[in-house]
């Protein structure tokens, strides 16, 4: 059985939909909450994926919450090694600092609410995003350069740097993908003071994800699929390529 490794840093910024797509493809998974556990003990190496979630904290504030530091140094390894790696919002902020590139508040402000991609033709799993065209989630008030290699995915007008891939191993999502309409009632208590200072009323944010997150779910399986086929068989062919070397040796 493929094991996945989630890194959690709030409980209403869960796995959502991708956690029974990754349990519909046979995948275990063991969530670690990023605060609360050593993460230099983790072998980064063992889990067949590593997701890294969204938080409420900047890369940046590490004086104040020191896990960070860790965490970069995981991502940063796990990258290097070329294994399976997802991030969602802040775990995409930790991959961009992880590969090298600046992480800072945005200039345009914070990014709240559901709205629509510009998505790149010919982009994978993103092409199953191209088909339904759904919006997205977005909750963010950080953005990220493009790291040096790295192939851009998606934007918005608001922050072209949405989401990135490494290669065929690794992907990193500015936006929220992965959520839920019944998930969403725990963000709307957890984020309460963030909504409050954004000016943003709660009804209206529930009656926009009441009209959209049904359709982004069903977008979201789908790619989420394709995602860890695509992944899971390119990484496939990598590791067969790398026993016959060692066989031809």
């Amino acid at each position: 059985m493929r094991k996945t490794l989630a890194i959690l840093h709030v409980a209403f910024e869960d796995l959502g939909s991708l956690e029974a797509e990754l349990l519909a493809a046979g995948f275990s998974v063991d969530v670690q909450e990023a605060a609360c556990v050593d993460l230099r003990a983790i072998d980064v190496s063992a889990p067949d994926l590593l997701v890294i979630l969204g938080g409420p904290i900047g890369v940046y504030e590490q004086r104040a919450y020191p896990f960070l530091e860790a965490e970069i140094d995981m991502a940063r390894a796990r990258l290097q090694a070329k294994r399976p790696t997802l991030g969602v919002c802040l775990g995409a902020q930790i991959m961009a600092a992880a590969l090298g590139a600046a992480v800072y508040p945005g200039a345009q402000g914070k990014e709240i609410g559901w709205g629509k991609l510009k998505t790149a033709a010919g982009s994978g799993a993103f092409d199953e995003l191209r088909r339904s065209d759904p919006c997205v989630l977005h909750w963010h008030g950080d953005t990220f350069d493009l790291p040096p290699g790295a192939r851009l995915l998606a934007s918005t007008e608001k922050y072209v740097n949405q989401a990135f891939a490494i290669g065929d191993f690794a992907l990193a999502m500015q936006f929220h993908l992965e959520v839920t309409l019944p998930g969403l009632e725990r963000r709307y208590v957890g984020h309460a003071c963030e909504l409050a200072q954004a000016g943003i009323e709660v009804g209206r944010l529930r009656a926009e994800s009441h009209l959209h997150a049904p359709t982004l779910e069903a977008a979201a399986r789908r790619f989420w699929r394709r995602w860890l086929a695509e992944t899971f068989d390119a990484n496939a062919a990598l590791d067969r390529a790398s026993e016959e070397r060692k066989a031809s040796c």
